[in-house]
């Protein structure tokens, strides 16, 4: 295993390594630090302060545009042979996220992913219980028929990325 000489080598090192690293601490701490009770006012231009002020407004309404209101226009599915079908590109999320299609009508979206991350080989359909994993560079169907008109989420495998198909 390990001889008497490799042990008493590892402690003299041990040994050695720990005294230079003290010897190159500081070995009294300041008793005291003097408290400070007061504040200095920075005195900043009135146009800096307006400045960050409009800046800061401005960002949160761009937040609230893009979460909020920004929505993607809605792409109808083309039927093919009794079937209403069309192609959504998985890419850094699903392009269209958000599909029309009509009820009691066999539905087949065909998924081409492009990203290779792991949040999106897979996706969940939980209102009609399909969880379908996709494979890279490969067109990958998912076949449904929906029975009730109303809008119907799809997500990744991780519920980061999301679509909406709208049964009319």
């Amino acid at each position: 295993m390990f001889s008497r000489s490799q042990i008493w080598g590892s402690f003299v090192g041990l040994g050695l390594l720990l005294g230079t690293a003290s010897a190159q601490m500081p070995h009294e701490m300041p008793s005291e630090i003097a408290p400070t009770n007061q504040f200095r006012r920075i005195e900043q231009p009135l146009g800096l302060r307006v400045g960050v002020t409009l800046g800061g407004i401005a960002l949160i309404g761009l937040e609230l545009w893009w979460f909020l209101l920004s929505k993607t226009k809605a792409q109808q599915a083309e039927a093919h042979q009794g079937i209403q079908e069309l192609t959504i590109t998985v890419d850094g999320g699903y392009q269209p996220d958000r599909i029309v299609v009509k009820a009691n009508q066999p539905v087949r979206l065909n998924f081409l992913r492009r990203d290779p991350s792991s949040c999106l080989e897979k996706v969940l359909f939980p209102d009609f219980h399909i969880a379908q994993d996709l494979e890279v560079d490969r067109v990958t169907s998912v076949e449904f028929t929906p029975a009730n008109p109303g809008q119907y989420q799809f997500t990744c495998g991780m519920n980061m990325f999301r679509g909406v198909v709208e049964v009319k």
